[in-house]
């Protein structure tokens, strides 16, 4: 079972010679594409491949190809193959290879405790915000480094922010259900940070989601509308159909999940890293090919290092929330049907009555934007925002602050 690191700790070096996780199928897919590329030379050639409509080259190119030689085209080809292949080991290796000092959390504290869940206080005046992380991933990512943290730097722009950091599932965790994390968890976090701020000139708290704690969010602030201020929802999915959206790797996983989660108790994080990576199976090739020309002792080049690893550190899924989300939610839609329950009440986004703020990136493959679009519709009083990047850019990219901090910044100055 893996445990998050704790604060100041060398990370394991283990774990990053495994990385980027799932490594075998990381370095499988980028062969097989290279080798597929030899193997359609010939078809081709011939014109019997046929080409994506949307390629206007296609043509040209099919021309080009009748008029090569053959045989040098193929050693062109293969030296390419070798080339890309080569550049992606070799970031690989530099990625594996760098010395990562211990991580420093300066202005936070740890507030609450419960199982593997706690409750970080960054400190700061104004307005209290708890933000809700998804369940996949560490919690870190919303205050990576120290130029790329959205919570540090609300914190110096007039804010309270908390952060629940949910940890990697203990053994009570293990036997948890959505409910159990919203209504044992999630509710009692609430309940500290108010304790802490009751004061006439604090206000009552918001609640910020990203991804997955989008959808936690919302099913907290159903149940806790009077307590709260308002609600933002970040890249957060809804309707896992819309526009006839399909998820053929959840749908292949289906039929053998009971048989993974009874072998495993929980799902593995490589089982879950390998759906990411249906998603866009050339990302990893394309990542480490730039990651091996960068400058390493740059800023971009810590920058990567620090996301690869959040990314690489993904935290196992207890059993009953695996069968919730990816059989209730992306295999029966039933987020979107109205069929999921928190605390016994159906979770209705229109019963919402608070201010929401809806970040959608328009570039996000993780919840494409009709999903998220989805829930503003339901909700039926949004205030939305669309940062130009993709799921992760939006909240640690070089536009994030621009695109997501400082409009998210204002909406919450304005709850006051």
């Amino acid at each position: 079972m893996e445990r998050q690191q704790p604060d100041g700790l060398q990370p394991n070096q283990a774990q990053h010679i495994l990385s980027p996780r799932p490594l075998a199928l990381h370095l499988s897919t980028a062969m097989a594409s290279m080798m597929s590329s030899l193997a359609a030379l010939p078809s081709a050639r011939n014109g019997s491949l046929h080409w994506q409509l949307e390629l206007a080259a296609a043509a040209d190119l099919m021309a080009d190809l009748r008029h090569c030689d053959p045989g040098e085209l193929f050693q062109a080809v293969a030296a390419e193959c070798q080339a890309r292949l080569g550049a992606m080991m070799a970031g690989v290796r530099a990625y594996q290879e760098v010395r990562r000092p211990p991580r420093r959390c300066a202005g936070r504290r740890e507030v609450w405790r419960q199982g593997t869940t706690r409750l970080l206080d960054y400190g700061g005046d104004g307005l209290p915000v708890l933000f809700v992380p998804s369940l996949v991933n560490g919690a870190q990512v919303l205050d990576l480094t120290a130029d790329r943290g959205l919570l540090s730097w609300l914190r110096r722009h007039g804010h309270r922010p908390f952060l629940v950091d949910w940890g990697a599932p203990g053994e009570a965790e293990l036997k948890f259900a959505l409910d159990d994390y919203i209504c044992r968890r999630l509710s009692p976090a609430l309940d500290v940070v108010q304790d802490m701020v009751r004061t006439p000139d604090r206000g009552r708290p918001a609640l910020v989601g990203y991804c997955m704690g989008g959808d936690l969010a919302m099913a907290l602030t159903l149940l806790r509308q009077d307590d709260l201020s308002g609600l933002a929802l970040l890249a957060t999915p809804w309707d896992f159909h819309a526009g006839g959206q399909r998820w053929p790797a959840v749908e292949t996983l289906a039929p053998a999940l009971d048989t993974l989660l009874q072998g495993f108790g929980a799902l593995p994080v490589d089982v879950l890293q390998a759906l990411f990576v249906a998603l866009d199976p050339g990302l990893a090739q394309r990542k480490f090919r730039h990651f091996a020309a960068l400058d390493p002792d740059g800023a971009e080049a810590a920058h990567f290092v620090a996301l690869e690893d959040w990314v690489n550190g993904g935290v196992l899924l207890a059993a009953q929330v695996a069968r919730e989300c990816l059989l209730g939610w992306y295999g029966e839609n039933n987020l979107a049907r109205r069929q999921w329950r928190i605390g016994g009440q159906v979770v209705d986004p229109a019963g919402v009555c608070l201010p929401v703020l809806a970040a959608i990136p328009e570039n996000d493959r993780i919840v494409p934007a009709a999903s998220a679009k989805a829930l503003v519709d339901a909700i039926g009083h949004c205030t939305v925002i669309k940062p130009a990047a993709g799921h992760i850019g939006m909240v640690v990219g070089r536009r994030g602050k621009a695109d997501l901090w400082q409009p998210l910044s204002r909406w919450l100055l304005a709850l006051k």
